[in-house]
């Protein structure tokens, strides 16, 4: 079982909205430059991007805690550089990782803006933590969702997307596909919470469960008064896609 989900601070969102720019626009950047793709991972104590680049010329980048870690290898052979991100602005942070900040790059149309690239970041500890803790939640909770489901449902791989800055993949029920996953707060919902999202319009059986217009969501609220988040964050996707199948 997991560790209890913790409260959330007063510095919960202007931390999340200064991180989904490090995430878009250093991490998901550096690895699109590399190989076209931008998706992120859960990693432990945050997000990161898988390995990327070859043999001769590797790199993950990964936000733990309030702190950025690049693990690379060129030339000079394997090295590990470890930047507080707090006190810190995205240009020092791009610096360190060498990715050219560029205004013009997406990853959708709710891409977030570049900002002030030499504004200090807002990065608090505690709020970090409630960050990773329901990204772990959601990447557990879809691994045991994922295990009842079986090889039919043919899900995609789980990322980290940079667009949204959620944890998500999809999965085949009947003829459609459904979203699933777990979200770090966003516009629509400031708090974290897991989500259904069929891509059909049909929303069938109890009408109650289906609370908002892309399908349903559970807060952040529930899942932490939960005596297992993990169990209720599973139940939830299994309600969904029971009603849906």
């Amino acid at each position: 079982m997991l560790p209890p989900l913790p409260p959330l601070p007063s510095a919960y969102v202007s931390t999340r909205d200064d991180l989904h720019r490090v995430a878009t626009h250093v991490l998901a950047q550096k690895r699109f430059v590399a190989s076209g793709r931008f998706g992120l991972r859960v990693t432990p104590g945050g997000f990161g991007t898988p390995l990327f680049g070859d043999a001769e010329q590797e790199e993950l980048l990964r936000v733990a805690g309030s702190t950025l870690v690049r693990e690379h290898r060129d030339a000079d052979g394997p090295r590990t550089t470890v930047v507080p991100l707090s006190g810190a602005t995205l240009a020092e942070v791009a610096a360190v990782v060498a990715v050219d900040l560029d205004p013009t790059f997406s990853v959708g149309k709710d891409t977030p803006p570049l900002g002030d690239v030499d504004a200090l970041l807002t990065v608090d500890p505690d709020a970090v933590a409630a960050m990773a803790a329901i990204l772990t939640l959601g990447a557990v909770a879809l691994d045991s969702t994922l295990a009842r489901l079986g090889p039919d449902s043919t899900p995609i791989v789980a990322q980290v997307w940079p667009e949204h800055f959620d944890l998500g993949l999809d999965v085949g029920v009947g003829a459609q596909r459904v979203n699933l996953g777990a979200s770090v707060g966003d516009r629509y919902h400031a708090d974290p919470y897991v989500y259904v999202g069929p891509w059909n319009a049909e929303r069938p059986g109890d009408p109650a469960y289906w609370n908002v217009g892309f399908g349903a969501l559970l807060g952040y609220a529930v899942l932490a008064a939960a005596a297992d988040p993990v169990a209720a964050t599973v139940a939830f996707f299994e309600t969904g896609l029971g009603l849906l199948a």
